[in-house]
């Protein structure tokens, strides 16, 4: 609630996790997934394999890593201060479409940044996002 705005009423009605997985998972099934600190998403999809049976394979790329990457002495990869590095407005912040917009400008952005330091290919992408210091955050 603190966070999103979120509230138990809104919440109320709403289909089970069970009935949204799957749907979500065919929605992604041939494509690659791009969030703004990908791990803390990923592993709240992880805690579902089980009791749901699907399970999240396809490849991520995470903008918190590529800003790290591509700005390595900053101080911070926050989806604002990244948004602000790379002149993108926040407009939604800690709603789905808001941040899903945002983090898409931002990879937009990174594109051709990326491409200058010679990372052109998903493989490359995530090689270099797994060599971060930050790639080592676990929830």
């Amino acid at each position: 609630m603190k966070i999103h705005g979120i509230t138990a009423e809104m919440l109320a009605g709403q289909p089970p996790i069970a009935q949204v997985l799957p749907v979500f998972r065919a929605f992604v099934a041939d494509t690659v997934l791009v969030a703004h600190n990908a791990a803390f998403d990923m592993r709240f999809l992880e805690l579902k394999e089980t009791p749901t049976g699907i399970r999240f394979d396809r490849p991520v790329l995470d903008t918190f890593l590529l800003s790290a990457v591509l700005f390595p002495n900053q101080e911070t990869h926050r989806l604002e201060a990244i948004a602000e590095r790379l002149g993108v407005s926040v407009m939604g912040r800690h709603t789905a479409v808001g941040d899903a917009i945002v983090t898409a400008e931002v990879f937009l952005k990174m594109l051709p940044l990326l491409a200058e330091k010679g990372i052109r290919t998903l493989g490359q992408a995530r090689e270099a996002s797994e060599k971060t210091y930050h790639a080592r955050i676990t929830y």
